[in-house]
């Protein structure tokens, strides 16, 4: 059997909706903090099983009967390394034998301090649990791009603290549909994976394309981190989101995001969706 984390989320959802295309819903499992969230995985046939990642015995319960979990992991501002202990250790317990874990793509020594740092304390506590594990380090998700620039196309000019760095967008759905195909599949045990979209694109690129499609000037201009942060305050943003926004500019600015890796395209059996087609659904979707 088959479990995957965080079912009511957006990556581990769609995972489960492509697992049901290749697999029995008998064989899938479904962990949710609350049942009442899985209603349309229950009449599916997912067997939805019930715990927080804090709570070590509900967890060593819910893993009972299952070979493979997937881990997707916690979000930001909350204590991650400790849930993804309880996590691996829960499953270590329960007898489960293979744990995929969903880190950050990482091309750089740029550490962003609310994902990689717990990313890398999980990792290698994972390596030394004595499972057998997978690393999925998986790309800047192209769905984010709206917190980045805003979900409306800009009048004129894109701001934001990137300089001249470059991000491997991926769509999340290609990223659920690599996953399920590795969770499926053989050859991965002991194995670190980075899934991204084939190609690396800065702002000026976004900026170049939003031009074709809108059939006017934008420009990108690259802020300071200072500035880019009080004016996303100012929109209506937490100061601790507007400084987690801020850090992912960093971060392509000092090259984390920017490698691509074929990995996604070959379980796809299709090049991953560019940024003029990303794009163009989003932001153009009567054109």
């Amino acid at each position: 059997m088959i479990l995957v984390t965080g079912a009511t989320g957006g990556l581990g959802h769609e995972t489960i909706d492509f697992l049901l295309k290749t697999t029995p819903a008998a064989e899938i499992a479904a962990l949710v903090r609350d049942a009442g969230k899985a209603t349309d995985l229950v009449e599916r046939g997912v067997d939805v099983r019930q715990a927080d990642y804090f709570d070590f015995p509900a967890l060593v319960q819910a893993f009972q009967g299952v070979e493979k979990v997937l881990l997707v992991s916690a979000v930001a501002f909350t204590d991650r390394v400790q849930q993804h202990r309880n996590v691996i250790d829960a499953a270590k317990e329960a007898g489960v034998k293979h744990l995929f874990y969903t880190s950050i793509q990482r091309n750089s020594d740029f550490v962003m301090p609310q994902v990689t740092e717990s990313d890398l304390a999980t990792e290698a506590y994972l390596k030394a649990s004595g499972l057998v594990y997978t690393i999925l380090r998986n790309g800047y998700y192209f769905e984010g791009l709206g917190y980045l620039i805003g979900t409306e196309v800009p009048d004129a000019e894109i701001r934001f603290p990137a300089g001249e760095g470059k991000i491997a967008f991926i769509k999340r759905t290609e990223l659920a549909a690599a996953t399920a195909t590795l969770l499926t599949s053989e050859g991965h045990d002991n194995q670190e994976y980075t899934l991204t979209g084939s190609e690396a694109y800065s702002f000026h690129d976004v900026a170049r394309e939003l031009s074709a499609l809108a059939d006017r000037p934008i420009t990108y201009k690259s802020s300071e981190t200072a500035t880019y942060i009080a004016q996303t305050i100012a929109a209506g943003f937490p100061d601790f989101v507007a400084t987690f926004f801020a850090q992912w500019g960093d971060a392509a600015k000092h090259g984390m995001l920017a490698g691509t890796d074929d990995t996604v395209e070959r379980l796809l059996g299709r090049k991953p969706t560019s940024l003029r087609e990303y794009l163009k659904a989003t932001y153009f979707p009567n054109a």
